[in-house]
């Protein structure tokens, strides 16, 4: 019985050896057809399809334009496939190996864009979710990849994108910072929450969030009897947002 079973395994080993290896239709390839079909891919929107051709190219072809062109189409592949963290490793690597590469700039607006539309798509789903919960962190790295682009590539053709999108994004932080402010002021960490405010002041000179943050600091200022700098803050926002407050009932009643 022993001998009839290793019989059988053998004629089975055997039998797997007759048979074919799975085909590489693309063993021949040169670099040139790699990185044109990977393009057609990506063009057709087969974003796994085409980042497995350019990651294949550079490892087959890993010296040369095609090599370098496929390390940067393959972190729009990523961003395109909504792999967020892919991309923006491929677009840092592309940036670490060719820093004088005539297409860096655009590396640095691909990682800015991915940020950018991971935070936007957060926003966009949260609804009601308590930000202060949430550290901003996208947003900061989105705001400094493209301050990197406008700052060393002004007449990069993506630069006034760029500059669009950090103030929105500047924005958005000052935003996020007054949520916070307001999170303390409900519970009553005055300090807390003036500080939280004046640091938006400081930090974001033009944001329209301005306004709030001067508001949460004369309530603050109020609760704690703090009249004169109560008053000096009012005059502030009465110099910068003269209608400040109009119609809302609730406002400032000492005026």
């Amino acid at each position: 019985m022993r001998r009839s079973v290793s019989v059988i395994l053998a004629l089975l080993i055997s039998a797997c050896g007759l048979l074919p290896d799975k085909i590489d239709e693309t063993k021949n390839w040169s670099a040139s057809r790699f990185y044109s079909e990977a393009k057609e891919e990506l063009q057709d929107g087969n974003y796994p399809r085409a980042i497995q051709l350019f990651e294949t190219l550079e490892s087959r072809y890993p010296y040369g334009r095609f090599a370098q062109q496929s390390q940067l189409e393959v972190a729009y592949a990523y961003y395109k496939d909504d792999d967020p963290a892919s991309a923006i490793a491929a677009a840092d690597r592309f940036i670490k190996l060719h820093p004088n590469h005539p297409n860096v700039d655009y590396a640095y607006y691909l990682k800015g864009l991915t940020s950018f539309n991971e935070e936007a798509g957060f926003f966009a789903a949260v609804g009601g979710q308590d930000l202060t919960e949430r550290d901003p962190k996208a947003t900061r790295e989105s705001f400094e990849a493209f301050k990197e682009l406008a700052t060393r590539y002004p007449q990069s053709r993506y630069a006034a994108d760029a500059t669009a999108r950090m103030l929105y994004l500047t924005n958005a932080l000052a935003a996020h910072e007054v949520h916070v402010a307001h999170y303390y002021l409900k519970r009553g960490a005055h300090i807390a929450a003036i500080n939280r405010a004046q640091y938006v002041l400081m930090t974001y000179p033009q944001a329209p969030a301005r306004e709030e943050a001067l508001r949460i600091m004369m309530n603050s200022y109020d609760v704690m009897g703090m009249t004169n700098l109560r008053d000096d803050t009012a005059r502030v926002l009465q110099q910068n947002f003269p209608d400040s407050g109009r119609g809302d009932k609730s406002w400032w009643k000492f005026w």
